[in-house]
């Protein structure tokens, strides 16, 4: 039974993921000792919090097979129309209410034309989301919105223990265990699954491909904007910039989670955000511009993508198959 459970692809490929965040760990401690600190292990979580709720929202994404490149600046708009809210005096809870389903009309903007009129993921979202920036400049110019902060206990979301987990902390681990429910627990996401294996045969299984498709971008502004309003109670402002940050980590996170784990999913893209924030804090200690930082992450994206690239893939299989099949002789 040991030796079954060994041989289980899932755990080989957990027992890979520990060994390497072990190794990193291991290097950044040598050259930093603080690294494996309390405080610092804390500050990684903290750290990944936002772009890790980002990141989940283009899990959903991916797994239908399609891509999205407007969750930054939805981020923005989302973070700017919080930021309004406040500054003009409303409840905190309606400001995220607003900021969040802000993040879900524009979500659904996307699932609509690339679900039900079949427009181009790339260019579409483009689209979306460079209208959606634009739209996050008219609430003050591109100015930075902080008046009211401090009253309104948006910075209790970032401050505040929950069961003794850091407030980020604790809303990332829910979300992520709530998505996880939807993606690997429910009718719904076996349905998100086949839609992205295939959706020719999806449709004809019964499967509302259309809808499900929506509802991935739907997800996607929607966390994307929660990420917004978690990066702002850290910050304790809105700006416009808000989303800018989210573009590589998240996709690096899905793609390195989807390769470290054979498939897109809320766990591997958990994985691969927290390898990632790993890399980033390990970076930061030992005081490496951010510029390589930034170069890191995108090595590290086109390695995963590279990785996940069924194409690739079949082909290492075939090189190693080949040199594994033992030569005939042409003889009889």
């Amino acid at each position: 039974m040991t030796q079954l459970s060994l041989r289980n692809p899932l755990t080989i490929r957990i027992a890979a993921f520990v060994a390497l965040v072990v190794l990193v760990a291991v290097i950044f401690h040598a050259t930093a000792p603080n690294f494996l600190s309390m405080t610092n292990i804390t500050a990684i979580f903290r750290h990944m919090s936002a772009s890790g709720v980002a990141a989940l929202g283009l899990t959903f994404v991916i797994v239908v097979s399609r891509f999205d490149l407007s969750f930054p600046g939805i981020a923005s708009f989302g973070a700017m129309t919080m930021g309004m809210l406040i500054v003009l005096g409303y409840p905190l809870w309606l400001a995220i209410f607003l900021a969040v389903a802000a993040g879900t009309v524009l979500g659904l903007i996307n699932g609509v034309a690339i679900g039900y009129f079949n427009l181009p993921d790339i260019v579409t979202t483009i689209a979306v989301g460079s209208v959606a920036l634009g739209l996050s400049f008219l609430y003050s110019g591109g100015m930075t919105l902080s008046d009211n902060f401090m009253m309104s206990g948006i910075l209790d979301v970032n401050d505040a223990k929950i069961l003794g987990i850091s407030g980020p902390v604790f809303i990332m681990v829910m979300l992520y265990l709530a998505a996880g429910i939807v993606l690997h627990a429910s009718r719904f996401g076996r349905g998100l699954y086949a839609t992205g294996e295939n959706a020719v045969s999806a449709h004809y299984s019964g499967i509302r491909v259309k809808a499900l498709m929506a509802f991935a971008f739907v997800m996607c502004g929607a966390l994307a904007c929660w990420a917004a309003v978690m990066l702002s109670a850290q910050s304790g402002r809105s700006d416009v910039t808000a989303g800018n940050g989210f573009l590589m980590p998240a996709y690096a996170s899905v793609f390195l989670g989807a390769a470290l784990f054979g498939r897109p999913s809320a766990p591997a893209t958990f994985a691969g955000a927290l390898l990632i924030s790993i890399i980033l804090n390990g970076c930061t200690l030992l005081a490496i511009p951010y510029y390589y930082s930034d170069a890191i992450i995108s090595a590290i994206l086109i390695t995963a993508i590279a990785i996940f690239d069924p194409r690739i893939v079949a082909a290492l299989r075939r090189v190693f198959a080949g040199r594994g099949t033992p030569r005939h002789s042409k003889e009889a």
